[in-house]
């Protein structure tokens, strides 16, 4: 692994480049023997920063959750990343654009948990009964990265691509759907841009969660309640710019909407 002056010279770098709204070069390019448990050393540096500056943390991300994805990155795995407070934006609302770079979109079922979770192998029944209702959700993400172009291990370090997020729609108890057959439009200013079902996470949205479980057992940490979990893009991710509207329709769920706002011009 590579030591604690690296990890937090590279934290530096996600912070200014998230601050600043401005691209960097992928970090295996400097960095070519880092590893992934690296770059989650950066991730707990990166919250580690965050919490002295005030900011709470909400819950965490799943990212690479379809199959096709995860053989792409040549994982077994989902990637895991942090969510904040301060980026979740209201339903119907505007979604601040001066800090994000080449932002993309896509439609996700999130998770609210009602009791902690932790362990080696919960079950999703175990999962969905510690679950207190699941909601709509658009995740934006905004790679830091020049050109949208990383490999799994940098992306990692940048929080997984994680911006901004939006949840809306009505809050449901699970054990009222079939969380594994849920279909989704989703739409950019009143054209449809793509539709997808929740199987497309791993078959069953509950497995990132499952997966997310596992993961923190192996670090010594739990799923705590009330953490948010986004259990992953069921859609592909749609590029927006200033002034795009948003919407994703969720059956048996309702609709979450919201207009990306104008760049600052200064």
């Amino acid at each position: 692994m590579l030591d604690t002056a690296t990890i937090h010279a590279i934290a530096d770098i996600v912070v200014g480049a998230q601050d600043g709204a401005y691209t960097i070069q992928k970090f295996t390019d400097a960095y070519p023997e880092m590893t992934l448990e690296d770059s989650y050393a950066v991730q707990d540096e990166l919250l580690r920063r965050w919490q002295a500056r005030g900011r709470k943390l909400a819950g965490m991300k799943a990212g690479l959750t379809s199959k096709a994805k995860m053989e792409q990155m040549g994982v077994h795995v989902p990637s895991f990343g942090i969510l904040m407070n301060d980026t979740l934006d209201p339903d119907m609302g505007v979604v601040p654009m001066d800090t994000l770079i080449h932002p993309r979109v896509e439609a996700e079922i999130a998770f609210v948990m009602k009791d902690d979770l932790s362990g080696p192998d919960v079950s999703i029944e175990t999962i969905i009964a510690a679950t207190d209702f699941v909601q709509p959700a658009v995740e934006i993400i905004d790679s830091r990265f020049k050109k949208f172009k990383f490999d799994l291990v940098s992306v990692v370090a940048d929080n997984g691509s994680s911006a901004r997020f939006v949840m809306g729609g009505r809050a449901r108890r699970p054990q009222e759907l079939s969380l594994d057959t849920i279909g989704i439009v989703f739409e950019k200013n009143g054209e449809v841009v793509a539709t997808a079902s929740s199987a497309a996470v791993l078959g069953h949205p509950v497995r990132a969660i499952q997966m997310l479980v596992a993961w923190l057992h192996e670090r010594g940490r739990t799923l705590p309640a009330g953490a948010i979990v986004l259990t992953g893009g069921a859609t592909e991710a749609v590029a927006v710019a200033p002034g795009d509207f948003i919407s994703a329709r969720f059956q048996d769920l309702g609709t979450v909407s919201f207009r990306m706002g104008q760049k600052d011009a200064a």
